[in-house]
């Protein structure tokens, strides 16, 4: 596949956020990403990844790991030097990159995807007081999903207020693993009559069995409990729907061999990010067509985004210009 040498650059960048954004784990105003450049002289390919303190990575224990893949030809190989996680997320993608650069084609092409269009996504309140969320859900009303981060104790006043803010939406709840089993029990009558659509990850990965046998009037899906294919055995009798992040995957190759395995298995998939640019954006979207959901709204929680950006309009995000990636 990768023939010739090629060399790999790594960088870590900063991107200022639009606003403080907040989730049940902490708050930032900042996103802190991995960059990753290979070229082999002639063509270069690029990639980004964000490292997540949630599976122990760093910028700087994530950039070691992409420098030890100096010197991997290809996808198949990177597989088995790195683990699935953010560093090789960046680097399986710039592979793909460099790989449709060489061949004159696009990424979708070379993966025998159908074209590629745009899909919905859906738009993140952060966490904040009920008030501070209703306003935030009436200034992005006219956004068809609306996501709302929820995980504490006082999580009703604050869903109520979103559904005040935004009648009309479609919503979707992530509560981060931050509510117990009761907590979620307790919760779900007043989700349906919210009209909530999703709720993804409601208690921690490691306590997750406690969903065996409770009823799931809302669809449930799994986040921190799905990571890559091997995931998939721990996950029945639990979840409805599976988040796939190319920051958990490990790139676009293990994502859309986990979709196809996800689909045979009866899971309806969702498709989501952590807070980058739209770099990493780009490959996602290839994964997320026909996605029951689409959650890649990194990009417009950013202050500032790379040239040859993704463009966000009313059809939603669309795929991207072969100058930015793929």
């Amino acid at each position: 596949m990768m023939e010739d040498p090629v060399k790999i650059e790594v960088s870590a960048d900063t991107f200022p956020l639009a606003e403080v954004f907040t989730i049940s784990r902490g708050s930032r105003t900042e996103a802190h990403v991995v960059s990753v450049r290979i070229s082999d002289g002639t063509h270069e390919g690029r990639g980004e990844c964000v490292p997540y303190a949630r599976y122990g990575e760093t910028l700087d224990s994530v950039m070691d790991q992409i420098r030890s893949a100096e010197g991997v030809a290809d996808r198949a190989a990177l597989a088995q030097a790195l683990p699935a996680g953010a560093a090789r997320n960046a680097v399986d993608c710039a592979l793909w990159d460099l790989e449709a650069k060489r061949a004159g084609k696009r990424v979708w092409e070379l993966a025998g995807l159908p074209v590629p269009g745009p899909e919905i996504t859906a738009y993140t309140l952060s966490l904040a007081e009920p008030a501070q969320m209703e306003a935030s859900a009436r200034k992005h009303a006219h956004r068809p999903l609306l996501k709302i981060k929820l995980g504490t104790p006082d999580d009703m006043p604050r869903l109520e207020a979103v559904r005040r803010g935004a009648p009309e939406a479609r919503i979707i709840v992530d509560a981060n693993e931050g509510w117990s089993a009761a907590v979620y029990a307790d919760l779900a009558p007043h989700l349906v009559r919210l009209g909530v659509a999703l709720v993804e990850q409601p208690l921690p990965a490691g306590e997750d069995d406690a969903l065996i046998g409770m009823d799931r009037p809302v669809p449930v899906c799994a986040d921190e409990s799905c990571h890559d294919r091997d995931s998939l055995p721990k996950l029945k009798g639990k979840y409805d729907v599976i988040n796939i992040k190319l920051d958990k995957t490990g790139g676009l190759t293990e994502a859309l061999a986990l979709r196809d395995a996800g689909r045979a298995e009866g899971y309806d998939i969702m498709v989501g990010c952590m807070v980058g640019s739209s770099l990493a954006m780009a490959p996602a979207l290839l994964v997320a067509q026909g996605a029951m959901v689409t959650d890649l709204d990194g990009p417009l929680l950013l202050a500032q985004d790379r040239d040859h950006a993704l463009r966000f309009d009313e059809k939603g995000v669309h795929p991207s210009d072969p100058a930015l990636w793929g």
